[in-house]
Parts: C-alpha cells; sequence; structure tokens
C-alpha cells in the first residue's frame, strides 16, 4: 500500500507542477502580449499570434509544423510521363523533366524530404496541355483571351502499393502558342506556362497531403 501511495502522490505532484508551469506560462505570454501592444511592437504581436495559429489551430492541420499535421514527410518522384496528344510538346521529354523539377520545388516548399528510399512514391502522367482561345467585343473594343491549360494525373504509392490516384486542372492566362518553348536544362521560358505548371503541381501536392489527414 505504501508504494502505490507514493506512486499516486508522484502523479498528483507531477500534475501539480504540470498545471503550475502551464499557468506560468500562459501569464508571461500574456504581460509579454500586453507590453508588445502598449510599446508600439503590434507587428511582432502579430508574428507571434500567427506562429500559435500556424502551430496549433486545427485550421492549419495541412502545413508541415503544425501539432496536427500527419501528411508525408518524405517521398520520392518516380516516373513523370508526357502523355499529351496534340500541340508543339506532345511528348515532349523536357516538359517531363520541366514537371519533376517543380514538383521538387513544392515538396520542399512544403518541408517535405525528397528522399530515394521513401516508402512514398509520386508517379504523374501529364494528360493534357493546350492553349485555349476566347474572344469578346464591346463596340469597337476587342478583347483576346489565351488561356493555357493543363491537367496533371497523380499517382501515390505508399510500400509499392497504388493507394490513391488524384486528377488536377489549373490554368493562366494570357500567353501565346508561339512563346510555349522548353530549354535544355528542362525550364520553361514561358512565365505564363510555368505558372500554370507550378499551380497544377501545387495543387496535386496538397490533395496528397490533405488525403494523408
Amino acid at each position: 500500500m505504501t508504494v502505490l501511495y507514493k506512486i499516486r502522490e508522484y502523479i498528483f505532484y507531477g500534475f501539480l507542477t504540470f498545471v503550475g508551469a502551464w499557468l506560468i506560462f500562459a501569464i508571461g505570454l500574456m504581460f509579454y502580449s500586453v507590453y508588445l501592444e502598449f510599446s508600439g511592437n503590434q507587428e511582432k504581436l502579430q508574428q507571434m499570434s500567427n506562429e500559435f495559429n500556424w502551430k496549433f489551430d486545427g485550421t492549419f492541420k495541412n502545413s508541415p509544423g503544425n501539432i496536427s499535421y500527419e501528411g508525408p514527410k518524405d517521398i520520392t518522384i518516380g516516373a513523370i510521363t508526357n502523355k499529351v496528344q496534340i500541340g508543339n510538346l506532345a511528348g515532349n521529354r523536357k516538359l517531363e523533366f520541366g514537371v519533376k523539377n517543380i514538383l521538387e520545388e513544392v515538396f520542399q516548399e512544403r518541408e517535405i524530404s525528397l528522399d530515394p528510399t521513401s516508402k512514398n512514391m509520386l508517379k504523374v502522367d501529364i494528360i493534357y496541355l493546350d492553349v485555349l482561345k476566347t474572344q469578346s467585343s464591346l463596340s469597337i473594343i476587342h478583347k483576346n483571351k489565351e488561356s493555357v491549360v493543363i491537367r496533371l494525373q497523380g499517382f501515390y504509392y505508399k510500400v509499392g502499393k497504388l493507394e490513391k490516384k488524384f486528377l488536377v486542372e489549373e490554368s493562366a492566362d494570357e500567353i501565346s502558342m508561339s512563346t510555349l518553348l522548353v530549354d535544355e536544362g528542362g525550364k520553361f521560358n514561358n512565365q505564363n506556362l510555368s505558372s500554370a505548371l507550378k499551380k497544377a503541381c501545387n495543387s496535386l501536392v496538397t490533395k496528397i497531403i490533405e488525403d494523408k489527414k
């Protein structure tokens, strides 16, 4: 009975210590916030508030660093296959390299490590890329709009087995077909095409992360 009593006593005092430390921290944080408010450091106060929300608010659970984040910590990018059937970039291998480069950047921005030994793998098919033209006129004013539309299909594998398929479509406006060029390094010369690709890759990575919650 004596041993059991001591264990309960330790647990009780441990709980009191934790509660006391938390109250001291909360009170200290409150006084520091008041100090920042009255000293004119609203920017610092806002930064603290944002960091607290990003860490503990469930709204940001899809962001690495949040305590509820359970997305993949690492990944390897597998085959990127260009299945575009029409246009200047149909079957173009450089487009595959470009998409892979952008995906790597997006994963790194999301703080997801690129590891060739990872059990998580993403393969991507580029299934559509074209320029859609629309015309509108108002009196003597004519407006031509060209939009690059790209569609990606992602295949997420875990431990060698296909776990989920994802389909995303994004676009970027005001671009001429004559500027759809890719340089030798696998990066796109046209800023709007690069923007459409970046948006599509971001959407694909976001779907993967959100699906793992």
